[in-house]
């Protein structure tokens, strides 16, 4: 309910009449469902008839405070600092790991990694629809533990997000496990102190930037895009992996073309890229020598049929209605150096490493659709309903090989990671002039 009020406030509809049943309507048994709407059915006449409605008090489920500034004290300044991390937390603006202080000091060096206007708008960020401007990224990067030298690849990485190819608010507000994944391309990574190797998507001291990057762009999602936990993130379980994922590609031990020279990019461009992830697991291999093998892991992961994303081109695309632009699920793979190398040593190059996963990656067709409903496909994909009546055809679990993102990422030692994709990654350069 806070979930939909806020929505609907959001939406410039404080007043929208809600009509509420006691339990989700997922998993439960038709004549359930029947029950619970026919238990609302007086709710929805009432709200469908009578105007005005009873809007819900605003402004409870999100701390906004008009104040320039905010003063803590203390007997030390280090009394003061947990004064306020305690009240940011308890205004949710926390991730709940200690904040540092955005001090007008501590933002005015943060700003200088940049040389864009402090009251630029960098991006309008859902489902809160919260101006994103250069200052107010700062300061949240002053709060994630960033430098300055990182605050032009978090500006680059919340110009994804703004993307409508992202379909943010979908990302932002599902009761889904998603992500953000970022990855960096080309002379940024040096500069930033970004760990494309062993320990890449770990902590301590070489994933620093890694670590500050990912975690300010979820700070960012919270207080600038106000994707808070339990009023606009409804996240069923919710996954550590929010908390930060940020990563560069090891092009120096890539025998493949850097990843942003893939997608268009000049090789000495400076690139962002974001994927909204599910999920990932380890692509292990220690013993293959040929290239049949550790192809045939390197797709095992995506016939997991517990993720939501399996075949979902089945029963068609969700189109973005601003672009125009239809979302197809995509997985991303970080290969390990000496898995790289052995497949480039046998003459596999990325295309030919994507379309044997496009073909390995395979299941029934009954299996695919275990949790979709037949009219949906009926409606969105006519052409193919002949599957049903052939049960046992094999279907790929993506729409074609180009749904597999490939970078090589981390150290040598057999090991590289599989990611469940919800939607395509956006990529963005970085300004030159920063």
């Amino acid at each position: 309910m806070r979930d939909a009020r806020r929505s609907a406030e959001n939406f410039g509809i404080p007043d929208l009449a809600l009509a509420v049943v006691p339990e989700p309507l997922t998993n439960q048994k038709p004549e359930a469902i029947r029950r619970m709407v026919d238990g609302a059915i007086e709710q929805i006449i009432a709200g469908l008839t009578q105007n005005p409605f009873a809007p819900a008090e605003p402004g409870k489920e999100i701390v906004l405070l008009e104040d320039k500034e905010l003063v803590f004290e203390g007997e030390d300044e280090l009394e003061a600092l947990e004064r306020m991390n305690e009240t940011f937390l308890s205004y949710g603006w926390s991730d709940g790991f200690p904040l540092r202080a955005p001090t007008p000091r501590a933002v005015e060096a943060m700003l200088a990694g940049t040389r864009r206007d402090p009251e630029a708008v960098v991006a309008v960020l859902e489902p809160g629809f919260g101006q994103a401007t250069v200052l107010k990224v700062a300061a949240n990067a002053v709060m994630a533990g960033c430098l300055p030298q990182h605050l032009p690849v978090l500006l680059a990485a919340i110009e994804c997000l703004a993307e409508p190819a992202m379909n943010l608010r979908n990302k932002a507000m599902s009761t889904g496990s998603h992500a953000p994944l970022i990855w960096v391309n080309g002379p940024v990574r040096k500069r930033a102190g970004l760990n494309s190797g062993v320990c890449a998507l770990g902590p301590g001291a070489p994933s620093r930037a890694n670590s500050a990057i990912g975690r300010a762009l979820r700070l960012c999602m919270m207080n600038l895009g106000h994707c808070y936990p339990g009023v606009s993130d409804m996240d069923t379980v919710g996954t550590p992996a929010k908390y930060a994922m940020c990563v560069a590609e090891n092009e120096e031990q890539s025998p493949f073309a850097p990843y942003h020279v893939e997608r268009g990019f000049r090789a000495e461009q400076s690139v962002v890229t974001v994927h909204f992830v599910y999920g990932l697991c380890e692509l292990f291999d220690f013993v293959s020598t040929e290239p049949q093998p550790l192809l045939e892991v390197f797709a095992s992961p995506a016939l997991n049929l517990a993720q939501v994303s399996t075949a979902m081109w089945l029963i068609g695309h969700r189109a973005d209605p601003r672009s125009g632009a239809t979302e197809r699920e995509h997985h991303t793979l970080f290969l390990c150096p000496d898995h790289a190398r052995l497949l480039a040593t046998h003459g596999v190059d990325k295309q030919a490493i994507r379309r044997e996963l496009f073909k390995r990656a395979r299941i029934p067709f009954r299996q695919a659709m275990l949790n979709k409903e037949r009219h949906a496909m009926e409606t969105a994909r006519p052409e193919l309903m002949w599957l049903w009546e052939s049960p046992e055809t094999m279907v790929p679990v993506v729409e074609d090989p180009q749904c597999y993102e490939l970078l090589v990422v981390g150290g040598a030692a057999g090991r590289g990671t599989f990611f469940w994709g919800a939607g395509a990654p956006v990529s963005r350069a970085i300004d030159e002039e920063e």
